[in-house]
């Protein structure tokens, strides 16, 4: 019977969530904290170690974040499946394939970006996890991760910074033909009409809607080649230290999409991985891998899913204006500082 506090169950499920969205890599932290905090974690989230009860606990901790990543895309999920389904029907009567929509068209982008490092996980997930699964190593990779970032920002081509700009400029032109989105018009001074509070939540929510529709319709203009290419770039995150939606939001802008729209790709790209990645490893948890361990592993499933949603919430809302750079700078130190702790430990 393994032992895992409930304490421990939050922190790690904390860790899941918020580093899973944010560009930092997950799996790097969750090799490197524990060997920063002592043996008693070690304990509990060796990674590499192929009895660890690690194993059961990343079960929930990935269903959890996926669940945290669908409920902030909900209505996105509905039209993209919905889309896909939709475009079989001709297959249903003998006809090729057509994608009409930019419904369908995502679909299947999404489909073939996630071919290649469903391929690789489910061929070499344990060979990476074991051989890199090691804190120093967790630690090269994480700096390595930090340059990625730093350069991807740096070298980002022309096309995708005129694709930043052009997006600013339209939400500027919009922005200038009424109130700003969620904006209150007063009634009076220092006051707001009854009812006003709601209606400019509803107005707010129905613009994240009408700008997810824009945004499916400009990724959908991009080829199945560029989807692969990007979907690519998640192999690199077999590697504990390297973030999938970093090297994904990366990818994205180099094959010429605005930050944004790459950041969105990226999550939506990583909500399918990450969940196969737990029900794939669903054995794990009602093995003897989750005996005594199973109540912890809940509570720390809910606190990762939590976080997941309310760290893509942030994210999609911070990638609009924001850049790579505070990450890369983030995983430089914290990664620098680890190897220097753990070589002097």
């Amino acid at each position: 019977m393994h032992h895992l506090s409930y304490l421990q169950a939050i922190v790690i499920g904390l860790i899941q969530g918020i580093t899973e969205l944010f560009p930092v890599s997950s799996l790097g932290h969750n090799v490197l904290i524990p060997a920063l905090l002592g043996p008693s974690w070690t304990a509990s989230m060796n990674v590499g170690k192929q009895e660890s009860p690690y194993l059961a606990i990343v079960v929930g901790l990935h269903v959890a974040t996926a669940i945290g990543i669908t409920a902030y895309f909900w209505r996105d999920w509905v039209r993209i499946i919905a889309g896909f389904f939709t475009s079989l029907r001709p297959v249903l009567t003998l006809r090729p394939l057509e994608l009409r929509t930019a419904e369908q068209k995502l679909a299947w982008m999404i489909i073939v970006a996630t071919i290649p490092v469903g391929i690789t996980g489910l061929l070499f997930e344990h060979e990476f996890r074991v051989l890199f699964g090691v804190p120093s190593r967790a630690a090269i990779f994480l700096i390595a991760n930090g340059v990625i970032l730093y350069l991807g920002e740096r070298l980002r081509p022309s096309k995708s910074r005129e694709a930043d700009e052009r997006l600013a400029a339209e939400t500027h032109a919009e922005a200038g033909t009424g109130p700003r989105d969620g904006e209150l018009v007063a009634a009076g001074p220092g006051r707001r009409p009854p009812g006003a509070h709601a209606a400019g939540q509803r107005a707010l929510r129905q613009q994240e809607i009408t700008d997810a529709a824009a945004a499916d319709g400009r990724l959908a203009r991009e080829s199945f080649w560029q989807a692969l290419i990007i979907g690519a770039a998640q192999i690199l995150a077999l590697l504990a230290g390297i973030s999938r939606d970093g090297v994904t939001i990366v990818a994205g802008m180099f094959r010429g999409l605005p930050r944004i729209d790459a950041a969105r790709f990226a999550f939506l790209l990583a909500t399918p991985v990450i969940l196969a990645a737990g029900v794939l490893k669903i054995g794990d948890l009602f093995g003897s891998l989750g005996n005594g361990i199973r109540p912890q592993i809940l509570v720390a499933s809910v606190v990762a899913g939590v976080a997941a949603y309310l760290s893509v919430r942030f994210l999609m809302k911070y990638f609009q204006t924001r850049t790579l750079t505070p990450f890369a700078v983030y995983c430089v130190v914290f990664g620098g500082a680890s190897l220097l702790y753990l070589g002097l430990k």
